[in-house]
């Protein structure tokens, strides 16, 4: 029996970006919100909700980048040279973030400005993805087998929307779990906040969807196409109801619903981003099968996954269940 390894890798990539964009989503937007709170010790609280897990969260972009460099080198030879000055001030975001993250709890005098080195290195580091991500969906010039654009060709409107888009849905992720995790004064600040940043994120998302459809003819076709529509027409259904959701239980008082349709959210977009562009993965004109590497390379990578990732799953789980529960501020900061 045949197994179409291009296929199975195209997954795994797609799930171990999805895991990142899902859990570094929330931390990155606890940057993004930083502004709105600055009452005594509200960072810090803020801060705490994420401090055992934020860094753990990174290790699925290293699985992601690691992975489509062995299994797709052909994309990963095209797509860096295509996206390098976003991808460059993402590094120098998540790093400005992290050093920050690390040496605020312990400064005294500069603590306002590692403050302002975390929320910089969040917004930083959030748009860039958002303008990568543009970019993959806008579509890259390719001629024999190489990037054929310039320098610049990801500085468009729809790509700097696009990153506009992931601020507003990395905030919302953020501040969702900020009302889950928080209690008291905090997290009714949290709830009030997370009203306009709903509608917010309906808007980003209805813009960025009508935009792609309307600037993409080829995508436009397989979305409305028939039977197609039938099959697809469920995920801005559903998106709609999250929504509604999301206001509805923030109104009510419940703190972990709007996070769990916040991220309901995020995977119903993710959805639509692998429905407009699969099985090119360089999108319009290089699909999973052109950029394989070796089917033996595949196949002894595919190994080493299916060691690696139960693991990385394995301690992901356990560090989210062992902090469970709210985050108060009489709870030793981070260290």
């Amino acid at each position: 029996m045949h197994i179409d390894l291009p296929v199975i890798w195209a997954a795994i990539i797609a799930f171990g970006v999805f895991m990142y964009v899902m859990l570094d989503g929330f931390d990155l937007g606890i940057g993004l919100i930083f502004p709105f709170f600055d009452r005594e010790g509200e960072r810090q609280v803020m801060l705490n909700t994420v401090a055992p897990v934020w860094d753990g969260n990174e290790t699925w972009m290293v699985l992601g980048g690691a992975c489509l460099y062995a299994v797709f080198p052909l994309a990963y030879s095209i797509l860096l040279p295509a996206t390098y000055l976003p991808i460059i001030a993402m590094l120098c975001g998540l790093i400005f973030r992290g050093v920050a993250f690390e040496i605020r709890a312990k400064a005294r005098r500069t603590q306002h400005l590692w403050d302002l080195a975390f929320i910089a290195g969040s917004g930083v580091a959030t748009f860039a993805q958002g303008v990568i991500l543009g970019t993959l969906l806008q579509g890259v010039e390719v001629r024999d087998g190489k990037f054929a654009g310039g320098p610049f060709d990801w500085f468009s409107p729809f790509n700097l929307f696009s990153g506009i888009g992931l601020l507003v849905t990395y905030a919302t992720l953020g501040c969702g779990w900020l009302l889950m995790k928080t209690e008291g004064e905090l997290q009714r600040r949290m709830a009030v906040l997370m009203r306009p940043l709903t509608l917010a994120l309906g808007a980003t998302v209805g813009i960025v969807s009508i935009w792609t459809i309307a600037g993409q003819e080829s995508v436009a076709k397989r979305w409305f196409a028939l039977p197609d529509l039938f099959f697809f027409l469920p995920v801005p259904v559903l998106v709609i109801a999250c929504l509604i959701g999301i206001l509805v239980c923030v109104r009510r008082g419940a703190d972990r619903a709007p996070f769990l349709l916040t991220m309901a959210i995020l995977f119903l977009g993710y959805t639509g981003l692998i429905i407009s562009i699969f099985p090119n993965i360089i999108p319009p004109s290089v699909d999973i099968w052109t950029a394989s590497a070796p089917r033996s390379s595949q196949v002894f990578t595919l190994i080493g996954a299916a060691i690696v990732i139960p693991i990385i799953l394995a301690y992901t789980t356990l560090a989210y269940w062992v902090f469970r529960g709210k985050v108060r501020a009489s709870d030793e900061g981070y260290h």
